[in-house]
């Protein structure tokens, strides 16, 4: 379809799409998606518009007010906005791109983690691998192509994947994320150790206060309920895939007691190990 918008060059074009509620359930889905010629002058303040939208500059550059920042977008450049909020764009001299509005049920998560990490305009050490998926999006459309909900949502996901990885955060930032990641990972091997947070917060080079606090930031729990939850899921797998008795099941787990075991395992799952084993 063709924009009606004034100060859009008659070349562009964009498409609207409505997906399924499985898709509304599951996944990532693109809800608008174009490739517009921004002519010079353009400009557009919108106080809220229900998505998220990634915009790839092919030529020119354009300005970006959002989340109370101001950018300079250029060639090369992606942007990600949240438009649930208020946000503005413009340009003295016009600007070409890539655009697809999108949400779905991980998409405010996915927004806040790459917001707080790198801000809202990214430059990608290769860039190519993530506007041959907004292309590839746009295509599915602009060719009448069958839509194929799940890899659209790959798409979307293999952007956002990029821009994560890609995108460096400031030397404390990196710190702090090598910190946990070393620590889960330390937890993930030696979970059936007796481990303390005092010694992981030393390991990793943190008091325990900030240790604890930056853990919890980056995964959600903090690191005992981390240690914890890893020593459930593996006596989970041993007391459905072995025949091992459960004492034995406590100790190859790190629990310090058989007793401590059962009521911290009765306690997350309702049942005793026995009635979980029994369970099938």
């Amino acid at each position: 379809m063709q924009s009606k918008e004034q100060l859009i060059a008659s070349e562009s074009s964009y498409f609207v799409y409505a997906p399924s509620r499985n898709a509304q359930e599951m996944f990532l889905y693109p809800l608008q998606c174009g490739r517009f010629v921004y002519e010079a002058g353009y400009s557009l303040t919108r106080e809220s518009f229900d998505s998220f939208l990634l915009m790839y500059v092919e030529k020119g550059s354009f300005n970006l007010e959002t989340a109370g920042q101001s950018h300079t977008v250029k060639a090369g450049q992606l942007a990600l906005i949240d438009c649930y909020a208020r946000h503005a764009y413009s340009s003295a001299a016009g600007w070409s791109c890539l655009w697809c509005h999108f949400d779905g049920i991980t998409a405010r998560k996915w927004y806040e983690s790459i917001a707080a990490r790198g801000g809202n305009v990214f430059a990608l050490p290769d860039v190519q691998p993530v506007k041959g998926k907004l292309a590839a999006i746009y295509e599915v459309f602009a060719s009448g192509s069958v839509v194929r909900e799940p890899l659209l949502s790959k798409y979307l996901t293999d952007i956002l994947t990029a821009i994560v990885l890609y995108t460096p955060a400031d030397a404390a930032a990196d710190a702090r994320q090598s910190a946990v990641e070393t620590a889960a990972a330390y937890i993930s091997e030696h979970f059936a150790e007796a481990l303390t947070v005092s010694g992981l917060a030393a390991m990793a080079g943190f008091s325990e206060y900030h240790f604890i606090r930056i853990f919890k930031k980056q995964t959600g729990f903090t690191p005992y309920e981390y240690l914890v939850n890893t020593r459930m899921n593996n006596a989970r797998y041993l007391l459905k895939n072995s025949a091992l008795p459960v004492k034995e099941v406590c100790f190859s787990t790190g629990f310090s007691s058989e007793s401590s075991f059962c009521s911290a395992f009765k306690r997350i799952e309702g049942v005793s190990p026995t009635q979980y084993r029994a369970g099938g």
